[in-house]
């Protein structure tokens, strides 16, 4: 039989290929789609029952179990200042502080303090309401890592009937004030920019950044700040029964001092964690079984989006550079 001759010509040869789509490929788009639509569904509902939640929550703080025995009546209130001391956590704190002095069943505070302090302002306000309290119900405090400044004065609202506690490396003390200020004048005077405000007095344009303060500036920005440390000095005075006017004084060089330094200065009582103040407290309260409650607020929409550091506003540079010469008074360790 003759051979058959299959040499196809490359030239004409041409490649068809038919792909067929499988049926039902369509079904993974149409099942994603339904799923998001599942998810966005679900998504306004949870927010909507979070609005109508928090629109329904209770104004104030609201009194939470910590530790201790849930059955005994007698309760002692456990509240931490853990931040620096200015808006918007004092007012939650000054809400706390409130429900302690009017809870009746509530015998006892225990503050537990680590902040490097803050405003002259909050810190006084903060040290009011405890002094209210110390007059009917026992405050001790519990310092952790640092309790400097305004937290050191807060600590002496426990008065000197309370007991303030440091752990063996906290960091206290910090006596004194700042008033921060930038001096940006060298080098407004290198890019060619100087202050040259409109005022109706001499001491109106005050601690402007871009301008040397002058002497008259000084002291009277040295003076007010003078005043808010024989307040410190005061307030020490009064919580610290084993000290007076003249070794407060000698103490209150800013620096920072150690827990064996604080306690060899009187500026503590003993050296010792949280659960030992707890201790000392009930002690105070004759003893037997206590509640350790604390106070948390319902968060606010912000809060549960975002979580706590919501209540922290944001602030822009631009912001912080126009206020940077509003004059601040702080008992501050150190300087932002």
């Amino acid at each position: 039989m003759a051979a058959t001759d299959t040499t196809v010509d490359a030239s004409d040869a041409r490649t068809i290929i038919i792909q067929q789509q499988p049926r039902g490929s369509w079904f993974p788009w149409v099942l994603a789609l339904l799923l998001l639509m599942a998810l966005g569904l679900s998504l306004l509902i949870n927010m909507a029952q979070l609005g109508a939640s928090l629109v329904e929550a209770k104004e104030g703080p609201q009194e939470t179990f910590h530790s201790g025995s849930k059955t005994a009546s007698r309760k002692i209130a456990r509240i931490a200042l853990d931040f620096t001391i200015m808006p918007p956590y004092t007012d939650r704190l000054m809400q706390q502080l409130e429900q302690v002095r009017t809870s009746d069943d509530v015998a006892g505070l225990l503050l537990v303090i680590d902040s490097p302090g803050g405003l002259v302002s909050d810190s006084h306000r903060i040290y009011d309401k405890l002094r209210e309290i110390q007059q009917t119900k026992p405050v001790y405090v519990a310092m952790q890592g640092i309790c400097a400044s305004g937290g050191y004065y807060i600590a002496m609202g426990a008065g000197a009937d309370g007991l303030v506690f440091a752990e063996p490396t906290t960091w206290t003390g910090s006596i004194g004030v700042i008033i921060p200020r930038y001096d940006a004048s060298p080098l407004g005077e290198k890019v060619g920019v100087r202050a040259d405000s409109i005022v109706t007095g001499p001491f109106k344009d005050t601690l402007n950044p871009l301008k040397e303060l002058t002497e008259k500036e000084r002291e009277l920005w040295q003076a007010i700040a003078d005043e808010a440390l024989d307040r410190f000095v005061h307030v020490i005075d009064e919580g610290r029964g084993t000290l007076d006017e003249a070794a407060v004084r000698a103490l209150a060089t800013g620096q920072v001092y150690t827990a064996d330094q604080a306690l060899q200065h009187q500026l503590i009582d003993k050296i010792g964690y949280e659960s030992d103040a707890l201790d000392a407290l009930q002690e105070k309260l004759g003893g037997g079984a206590f509640q350790v409650v604390k106070y948390e607020f319902d968060p606010t929409l912000a809060e549960a989006l975002l979580g706590p550091q919501a209540q922290v506003p944001a602030v822009d540079p631009l912001s912080r550079i126009l206020g940077s010469n509003t004059p601040r008074a702080m008992y501050l360790f150190g300087w932002q």
